[in-house]
């Protein structure tokens, strides 16, 4: 009988340390993947403020432009101007007389 609780025994301790060592290697994975997901997360953070800043400069580059060249051309820039407003006054008088 001693043989066989000895052959448990020992089966029971190799299981113990076999459970233990996939706990182990299944924090590990756990870990890697945590911190392979914050270097992704962070390298996305980095391309959208790029991004944004992009933009941004393209905005008011486009914005300075357009200033300079309403500058340049102010004589059209006021005709153009009165004409929409003109232009819009009429539809919109149409458009209430309608009703």
């Amino acid at each position: 009988m001693r043989m066989s609780q000895t052959v448990v025994e020992k089966t029971t301790e190799q299981i113990s340390k076999t459970t233990e060592q996939i706990a182990e290697a299944t924090r590990q994975a756990s870990s890697r993947a945590a911190n392979a997901l914050g270097h992704v997360i962070d390298d996305g953070v980095h391309v959208v403020r790029r991004a944004i800043k992009q933009g941004g400069d393209a905005a008011e580059e486009f914005l300075d432009d357009t200033t300079k060249r309403m500058e340049r051309h102010l004589v059209l820039t006021v005709a153009a101007t009165l004409a929409v407003g003109l232009f819009s006054g009429v539809v919109f008088g149409w458009l209430i007389k309608r009703k």
